[in-house]
């Protein structure tokens, strides 16, 4: 047992097995919400009602052997390929922009077409940010006060980045990254003047950007009052208020949801929230919201001891997936709950998508490897 202060970690396993055991929980809902939230669509679509919930167990497959391989690779990897590894998702972002090559649904063009599955650059980007951010931190943090040597670098790859999410358009990827990038600046003790015109240029473009499309402008528009036009733009709101209405405390038992049956739009992937509201009500709102509050808590308090042991590139690592995981869950959230308006974000680790389960897990291996990391060095072993 190390003792930090008031803290006390315990190093005497290699693993942080009470972090694997929330990931291991919210992957087995996953496994059990797909299956409800897409039973009815698959059917009608495929003939054959356990067709989402195979592909989601190969989707979760492949990205299960994925992490463990991410789990082997020294976290300094990633620091040394940051840059490489940036670049790459950001060719990747071009490339699912050109024709032939990038796949439109609904007319989005966010998915390139490979034979598992539709890869989804914009999901590698928020895994390439982390990396690249926490690197860019580290490695200028003597210059974060300076707003020409420290800010401006970051800022343009950030510009490059989101000028390419929003001819998809991918709003909703876009707020993510862009919260991972400020969040782990402020982290790396950005200089607050410099911080705080930032954050006012990012609400001030927010606002220019949803004013400038209609697309956009309708979707805050439907999101402020959804019952509006119930059968128009409120239409994938309104529902999922229903169904969390009807889950009320306890709600309606798995299998009873109304909502899913044609009548909530995406209810196995954006919305898989409302239909766990509605089949679980309240508390199982609260125990899918429990197990990544501890996911996150996990996160952060993994960044503090590798911070204590002067690791400050794993540390700012470890902390920018806890915001990832942190922001994209509160979005989602937020959206099915009406509360924010609607983005095309998905649960992670939750709902039905291979490139978004593929990068979660990878993500939570290398969250995994970092406290793997710490607890050798604790116990005076070399890495």
């Amino acid at each position: 047992m190390i003792i930090h202060g008031t803290q006390r970690y315990s190093v005497s396993k290699t693993l942080d097995e009470a972090l694997a055991w929330g990931i291991a929980l919210l992957l087995a809902i996953s496994l059990v919400m797909v299956y409800s939230a897409s039973i009815a669509e698959a059917e009608a679509a495929n003939g054959n009602r356990y067709f989402y919930l195979m592909r989601h167990a190969v989707f979760m497959t492949i990205g299960l052997s994925a992490a463990y391989m991410a789990f082997q690779i020294p976290t300094a990897f990633w620091q040394r390929y940051s840059g490489k590894l940036f670049l790459i998702a950001l060719i990747l972002l071009i490339l699912v922009l050109i024709p032939g090559i990038g796949r439109s649904v609904n007319g989005a063009r966010r998915w390139i077409p490979l034979v598992v599955l539709n890869l989804q650059p914009s999901e590698i980007m928020k895994f390439a940010t982390i990396l690249y951010a926490a690197d860019y931190t580290v490695r200028k943090s003597h210059l974060l006060h300076s707003l020409k040597a420290g800010f401006l670098p970051i800022f343009s790859a950030m510009v490059a980045v989101a000028f390419l999410l929003l001819r998809e358009p991918d709003f909703g990827a876009l707020m993510v990254v862009m919260s991972i990038a400020m969040g782990l600046l402020f982290l790396g003790g950005i200089n607050m003047r410099i911080f705080s015109g930032l954050a006012l240029m990012a609400v001030t473009a927010i606002s220019l950007l949803i004013l400038s499309s209609p697309y956009r402008l309708k979707r805050v528009l439907g999101f402020m009052d959804p019952w509006d036009d119930p059968y128009g733009k409120g239409y994938q709101l309104s529902h999922s208020l229903i169904a969390i209405g009807r889950g009320e405390w306890l709600g309606v038992g798995l299998g009873g949801s109304i909502e899913k049956l044609f009548y909530l739009p995406e209810a196995h992937t954006d919305f898989i929230m409302a239909v766990i509201a509605e089949e679980f009500g309240f508390v199982g709102i609260c125990v899918v919201i429990g197990l990544y509050a501890w996911i996150v808590k996990r996160a952060f308090h993994i960044g503090v001891e590798s911070k204590k042991l002067e690791r400050y590139y794993q540390s700012l690592l470890a902390q920018g997936i806890g915001i990832w995981l942190g922001i994209q869950v509160f979005f989602n959230i937020g959206v099915n709950m009406g509360l924010l308006p609607t983005k095309g974000l998905t649960l992670p680790l939750m709902s039905f998508g291979g490139s978004a389960m593929l990068m979660g897990l990878i993500t939570m291996a290398v969250l995994l490897r970092i406290d793997y990391e710490n607890r050798r060095i604790m116990r005076g072993y070399r890495l």
